[in-house]
């Protein structure tokens, strides 16, 4: 039966003309009632493995049969309960293994109760298994990126479910780093996917990490235990480092993920902003400038790959509140000026998202010495410069902003730069003349708090 499924999944992934045989002579239907005996401890995992490979291939290949295998078939319950399954099976293995001193033990809290364990968790099977059933569940809900209230109750129930078990995978240790890379991708794509309401289930309360909580307070935030949240700042971080692959496929899924959760869950929205965004203390080093998730982040704002750019600065704008102030405080307003004129907030103002007031002012001390000298632009604290006009008259100031205007202006002519003045809308537009631009003159843009208030 084995080789069998192999040649099947070959003749799948090359074959048009097999794909619509197995689309429409049972196959599918087999797999689905093979689904239900999947705690049948004598079936292979090898079995089950080409089973979730072959229904991939399906998913990926034949769009039309996904709503025939999520709600006919009821395939979305069953491949829920096969990661369940994954999950209690393999707490159920450790929980009997050999004791080790305390001092290597670890305490890990989740939905599958409590346990301790001194080693990897998911063997590389379960990992192999899970990925394919993540690929699978990803196949089944990417056109339902739902969020308008189009979702049933029993709908909504699923989904919560699904987004409860992502939350155990992800803090969930395996044998190798790369294992558990491999698992937490494939889990943030599918989590891309979910309804807004559902990243609630990311979080746990408090009371449920026990003894844990006491050795690490930065997965502790508002009552609630925060380590999903943390384990997807962490698969940022290491995405940054990743040598390979493109920005564009290693950070968008994340980048989405984090976006996602931050604009429909206020807890966790708070959460990234104390890690992502903390209260300035450096302000002589430009944003973009440094290591920490925050000049990393900067750095991508002016990135020509235009997918990256957009995720990441709609992320810090989101993680701001959509304060205008408060985004140009963090990032500059040159690394922001992309976000600002596509969505006409050059002139300041907020986004239209709608996000709670409470708020308290948590500037640091560093920050209020030298507010007034920091460079906007740069984002930054700036020496101050000479007065390059000291010493002339106003005849002499006259004619070199004459000579700068006829500069510009025939730069302009000419092609090197288009000039711009700010219309009405907030957005760019270009001027046919120079001058134009003494018309805006007057149009002080609009201030917004800067603090850190949330």
């Amino acid at each position: 039966m084995l080789e069998a499924q192999k040649c099947l999944c070959n003749l799948i992934y090359n074959s048009t003309t097999a794909q619509r045989l197995c689309c429409n002579n049972g196959c599918l239907e087999g797999i689905v009632v093979r689904l239900k005996t999947y705690k049948d401890p004598d079936l292979p995992h090898e079995i089950k493995y080409f089973d979730m490979r072959m229904l991939f291939l399906l998913t990926a290949l034949c769009a039309d049969i996904r709503p025939k295998l999520q709600n006919d078939l009821h395939g979305f319950t069953y491949l829920i309960e096969v990661l369940d399954l994954i999950l209690k099976s393999s707490a159920e293995r450790n929980s009997n293994s050999s004791k080790v001193s305390s001092s290597k033990r670890r305490a890990n809290s989740s939905r599958l109760g409590q346990w301790e364990h001194s080693g990897p968790l998911l063997d590389d099977s379960e990992v192999d298994l899970a990925c394919e059933v993540l690929k699978i569940l990803f196949n089944l809900t990417i056109h339902d990126h739902i969020g308008q209230g189009s979702l049933d109750e029993e709908e909504e129930a699923h989904f919560m479910r699904l987004v409860s078990i992502l939350h155990d995978i992800l803090i969930t240790p395996t044998h190798t780093k790369e294992k558990r890379e491999e698992l937490q991708s494939h889990t943030v794509d599918v989590l891309t996917n979910m309804p807004p309401e559902s990243y609630e289930e990311l979080l746990t309360p408090q009371t449920d990490v026990g003894a844990s909580v006491d050795n690490n307070k930065d997965l502790e935030y508002d009552g609630r235990n925060m380590e999903a949240i943390f384990e997807l700042l962490t698969f940022l971080e290491k995405r940054f480092d990743k040598a390979s692959g493109t920005p564009k496929d290693s950070l968008s899924p994340i980048l989405s993920c984090l976006c996602e959760c931050a604009r429909s869950n206020r807890v966790i929205r708070k959460f990234l902003r104390i890690k992502v965004l903390p209260p300035l203390r450096d302000v002589y080093q430009r944003p973009e400038q440094g290591e920490t998730l925050r000049n990393k982040l900067c750095r991508l704002l002016t990135s020509p790959i235009t997918d990256v750019k957009d995720l990441v600065a709609d992320f810090l704008f989101v993680l701001c509140k959509e304060n205008v102030g408060r985004l140009i405080k963090y990032t500059g307003y040159g690394n922001a000026a992309g976000l600002l004129a596509s969505r006409g907030l050059m002139l300041g103002g907020r986004g239209k998202g709608n996000y709670s007031s409470d708020s308290e002012d948590s500037d640091t001390e560093e920050y209020r010495e030298v507010r007034d000298r920091i460079n906007p632009v740069l984002g930054c604290y700036e020496e101050p410069k000479p007065d390059p006009m000291a010493g002339m008259s106003e005849e002499q100031k006259e004619y070199e902003a004459m000579q700068l205007v006829n500069m510009m202006d025939k730069l302009s002519r000419v092609g090197v730069i288009t000039s711009m003045r700010i219309d009405e809308d907030g957005k760019p537009k270009p001027v046919e003349h120079i001058l134009e631009l003494r018309e805006n003159s007057n149009h002080a843009p609009n201030r917004e708090p800067e603090s850190d208030c949330d």
